[in-house]
């Protein structure tokens, strides 16, 4: 049953905190090396490969590999429908807390 309160427009694939703190990171950026975005979320490189994957799968966040110089690098971004989905979501929570607050 989908009622009127505001938690019935929370993403649960963004909701949970880990994937939550990497949209909010990539979403302050165009793109962003995955250790940056690592080490500024505090997971491991297996973690953030998790939840990456998972956000990917989506359509929420976009994976780009390459070199620079010999070294292999990887970009992260949020996609479009990444934006958009982050967008509601924290509209969602905005819309709970002003609730709370009356």
């Amino acid at each position: 049953m989908t009622g009127a309160h505001p938690r019935h427009r929370l993403d649960p694939l963004i909701h949970a905190p880990i994937r939550l703190s990497i949209m909010a990171y990539l979403s302050e950026v165009d793109r962003a090396e995955f250790a940056l975005v690592r080490d500024a979320v505090e997971l491991t490189a297996a973690a953030l490969s998790k939840q990456i994957s998972m956000l990917e799968d989506a359509g929420y966040v976009t994976v780009e590999k390459g070199y620079v110089g010999k070294r292999p690098r990887t970009w992260l971004a949020l996609a479009p429908a990444g934006r958009e989905a982050m967008t509601r979501h924290l509209a969602a929570l905005r819309a709970i807390a002003d609730g709370l607050s009356r």
